[in-house]
């Protein structure tokens, strides 16, 4: 699904290179986390893949297409929602849809050779995801009106609803109290078990990052030249907080990254 190969990448012509000569695989279906310290390149990594950043040199891929640019079927989330605040739910979450419909499949704003679905069928996918995520109630209101969760809710409610094929997420929950990050990090886990997305996910939190990784991939300080791999199967899996593998887990991650004492 993700193959980066040999990418460099530095911010400006002079400034130290944050990834130097870096290789990494995601395959399709896989479920990611990315940790590391402020500074290593954990957000820069997710905005390359996205598409939001050019590397200086080396390629990306994601399935077929090597990433210049943003790519439609790619989903990403962001930790301060990306709403519209003069928009309702249900228009922020119809929003995508509207921008395919609008533009059709150039195979920029919209998968090429995928019609974009019609009016009616928008507003079915609409209705669908507002209900799936319980947020169906809160359709006349403005991000403004509503709690942390339900905005968080609104941002996944409308990735979702464009049917992406892998998914990308910035910190998403890091804004929000702790009962509301664990039931939207359960949310993840069911939507992600449902649909067979592929996920990758940055978060500063070790728990967050070994409920939600497989597969954690530990960043440490630039220049980031070979991936650092913890493999976590356990994740997902029906009350994994409570077990001694996933406090081992915590305490090999908190290793890797120095906090250990």
């Amino acid at each position: 699904m993700i193959t980066i190969g040999h990418l460099t990448f530095r911010y400006g012509s002079r400034g130290a290179p944050v990834f130097q000569d870096f290789s990494w695989h995601v395959a399709p279906g896989e479920a990611w986390s990315i940790i590391g310290a402020s500074g290593c390149g954990k957000t820069t990594l997710l905005t390359l893949i996205a598409g939001l950043r050019r590397a200086t040199s080396g390629t990306i891929r994601v399935g077929e297409t090597v990433i210049r640019r943003p790519r439609p079927e790619t989903g990403l989330i962001l930790q301060d929602f990306g709403l519209l605040p003069w928009a309702t739910v249900w228009d922020n979450v119809a929003l995508g849809l509207r921008v395919r419909r609008f533009y059709g499949p150039d195979g920029t704003h919209a998968p090429r050779g995928a019609p974009p679905p019609s009016r009616k069928e928008a507003r079915a996918m609409v209705a669908h995801w507002l209900t799936r995520l319980n947020i169906y109630d809160q359709r006349d209101k403005f991000p403004g009106a509503i709690s942390g969760g339900q905005r968080q809710r609104t941002a996944i409610a409308r990735t979702l609803a464009l049917q992406p094929d892998l998914l990308l997420m910035d910190e998403p929950f890091s804004s929000l109290d702790a009962p509301t990050r664990e039931d939207l990090q359960n949310l993840i886990l069911q939507l992600r078990a449902e649909m067979g997305l592929t996920s990758v996910i940055v978060t500063h939190a070790i728990e967050e990052a070994a409920i939600l990784g497989r597969r954690i991939l530990v960043l440490g300080q630039p220049p980031n030249t070979a991936p650092v791999i913890v493999e976590n199967p356990g994740a997902g899996a029906s009350g994994y907080r409570s077990t001694t593998d996933f406090l081992d887990k915590c305490t090999e991650l908190r290793t890797l990254l120095g906090l250990a004492h």
